[in-house]
């Protein structure tokens, strides 16, 4: 569970084309055969493994509260498996926001949380994982809007490579998808926040409603293994 874009009840899509060569970033991934499904800045990927990202980097621009802010976030996130395919999991982040009028800074959230593989196929480059989130309720700052309630996360994780086609479809084997869909429901009332206020220009505490929104996104990855020598056609023999 990635990027939260707080005060927006409904999320947009990314679509992110990602061109996967030698270097490849310090975010999490994940492997299914001969497939390496890249992690994204606004969602996670379908592995279950060991991992500290720390720090990673967002900038967003939304209206909330009457009024636009800019925000710039450090997120950190650990995982820790417990089985090979059951690892808990523990995100937050500082928030620093630009109002018209000034700005505001703080920690946001704390999550902690399970994610479990459910389905791997390497030989058809297929990976699932569900989780389960808990956001811990009024653990950010209430400057940077993060003094929420407790919030129930789950959510479902998914990539499918396409490096097990025949060959009239060989030009398509580079390609993969990977995306994520996570519910994000409270549990309790709302929360406080700071805002400015449009007729003193001031910053004053305003109750922020407690929403149920839901988090996805989805990716379009390309791979140049498949462009490669070290690709011999088909998927990795005796995986199954």
């Amino acid at each position: 569970m990635r990027v939260k874009l707080r005060g927006i009840s409904s999320r947009s899509a990314l679509i992110a084309l990602a061109l996967l060569t030698e270097f490849h970033p310090a975010y999490s991934h994940g492997i299914a055969g001969n497939r390496y499904f890249d992690g994204t800045l606004t969602f996670d990927d379908p592995a279950v493994a060991d991992e500290a990202i720390l720090p990673y980097y967002t900038h967003l621009e939304y209206p909330t509260l009457g009024s636009t802010v800019v925000e710039n976030r450090f997120n950190w996130s650990f995982t820790r498996l417990l089985t090979p395919t059951l690892a808990v999991t523990f995100d937050s982040g500082w928030i620093h926001q630009n109002w018209p009028v000034g700005h505001t800074s703080g920690f946001a959230t704390t999550d902690v949380g399970l994610k479990y593989e459910a389905f791997r196929d390497n030989r058809h480059e297929a990976l699932v994982s569900v989780g389960l989130a808990w956001g811990i309720g009024h653990s950010g700052a209430q400057r940077v809007r993060a003094d929420e309630p407790n919030t129930v996360q789950p959510g479902i994780f998914f990539g499918k490579g396409f490096g097990d086609l025949p060959d009239p479809l060989s030009w398509l084997r580079p390609f993969a998808i990977t995306g994520a869909i996570v519910s994000e429901s409270p549990v309790g009332s709302a929360g406080k926040a700071l805002a400015p206020s449009p007729t003193t220009g001031k910053f004053g505490s305003v109750l922020a409603p407690a929403v149920e929104t839901i988090n996805w996104g989805f990716s379009i990855q390309y791979s140049t293994l498949y462009l490669t020598s070290r690709f011999t056609g088909g998927p990795p023999r005796g995986n199954h």
